[in-house]
């Protein structure tokens, strides 16, 4: 199934949403499939910290909900988050696994999930996750999203996507900088909070 398709039907349930997500070409078609949700949506950088950093808004704003996307490479640079969500059980906290069996952002190499032996869902659920799914058509991902967003424990979907980017879409028009503070400004205002200030530069 194709990744933009998922996207689409997940954001299509998101109104209040804060979401994390990972880098490359993921971000590009989350912020076309979902505009209504970018304000909400920061990319993180670095492989291996969009569901930590998720986690860490989680159990910051309990009585949000916090949707991670995170990838297969991203996932396995850090396994050790499965171990945290389990045994700490954020209540808020929806996690999708966009699981392509290759780190496409450096040219596609395989992931280990490529030979059929590595099961996300299955170690997530010996973590302690047992909320934890694989899906292969878009209406089992829609649905899984359905549950997860009301889930009251943390609830993971490993959605096996093809590696095919959805052509024609829009690149975003913004660096990273800007792209956080959209985000926090965002948070600040939905929250009614002071997280960063204003400028020392002002």
């Amino acid at each position: 199934m194709k990744r933009y398709d998922c996207m689409t039907a997940l954001g299509a349930r998101l109104k209040d949403e804060l979401v994390i997500l990972s880098l490359g070409g993921s971000v590009d078609e989350w912020y076309n499939a979902a505009p209504h949700m970018r304000a909400a949506s920061l990319f993180q950088q670095q492989l291996g910290c969009v569901t930590p950093q998720a986690f860490g808004l989680a159990a910051g704003l309990p009585h949000r909900r916090i949707v991670s996307l995170d990838t297969d490479g991203g996932l396995l640079f850090n396994l050790g988050i499965l171990a945290t969500l389990g045994n700490e059980q954020p209540r808020n906290l929806f996690i999708v696994v966009w699981d392509n069996e290759r780190y496409q952002s450096i040219g596609g190499p395989p992931t280990h999930t490529a030979f059929g032996r590595v099961d996300l869902a299955a170690i997530a659920r010996g973590a302690g996750v047992e909320q934890a799914y694989t899906v292969r058509t878009v209406e089992e991902f829609d649905a899984h999203c359905e549950a997860g967003l009301k889930a009251d424990v943390p609830y993971i979907v490993v959605a096996k996507v093809d590696g095919i980017l959805q052509p024609g879409i829009k690149r975003k028009h913004s660096d990273g900088r800007e792209d956080k503070y959209i985000f926090v400004r965002h948070v600040e205002a939905t929250e009614g909070i002071v997280i960063m200030g204003p400028s020392e530069h002002n």
